[in-house]
């Protein structure tokens, strides 16, 4: 079978380490073994090590299903790009110079 490849940046590898990181540790803190996690999640053992290690190659249905497994954990999702920054400048810049407003006739 061939391996995917996946253009990632290495920021972006390790917010994703990051991010399995910290499912793990939230695993460990509510004393849930890892079988019981991925058996509420509906996926293998191997799954959960794939997510807590941050594989860019598992589905972001996984990620959810874990973090729902965390007890509801995956309404966090919502917060992801909630605060848009840059896009609300692109927008504002592109509003301050590039329209103007309508001539009245007369």
């Amino acid at each position: 079978m061939k391996k995917a490849i996946y253009n990632i940046m290495p920021e972006t590898e390790e917010t994703l380490r990051i991010l399995g990181e910290q499912i793990k540790l939230a695993r460990l803190r509510r004393n849930l073994s890892a079988e019981l996690v991925a058996e509420r999640a509906g996926i293998s053992r191997t799954s959960l090590w794939k997510v807590e290690s941050g594989n860019p190659a598992v589905a972001m249905g996984i990620y959810a299903a874990v973090l729902h497994a965390l007890n509801n954990m995956d309404k966090d999702l919502l917060l992801v790009a909630k605060d848009d920054v840059l896009g609300r400048e692109l927008q504002d810049m592109a509003i301050l110079t590039g329209k103007r407003a309508k001539r009245r006739r007369k």
